[in-house]
């Protein structure tokens, strides 16, 4: 498979190197669902789901009366464009 680089579409990325950045970002698998991540960041936290489609995320206590926001994003996004997306909080 070719170089694949922070602008190349998540889909090109193998499962593994996916994983890492997750890790790289700050977040924690969960070891009964693997596809299931958790990130806390100042002001925010949030779960992420490798979903079959796109990858999907929910941030917790976001919104209006501190209900949640969800966000998915399609696997043909860049890594770079999902991670400033998903990282800069909701």
């Amino acid at each position: 498979m070719a170089n694949v680089t922070p602008q190349s579409p998540l889909y090109n990325f193998p499962l593994p190197e996916i994983e890492n950045w997750l890790r790289r970002m700050g977040c924690e698998q969960n070891p009964q669902e693997l596809n299931c991540w958790y990130v806390k960041k100042p002001g925010w936290e949030a779960e992420i789901v490798l979903d079959t489609e796109e990858l999907c995320v929910t941030y917790l206590n976001a919104g209006p009366n501190n209900s949640n926001i969800r966000r998915a994003f399609p696997y043909s996004l860049s890594l770079k464009d999902i991670e400033d997306a998903v990282f800069s909080g909701p």
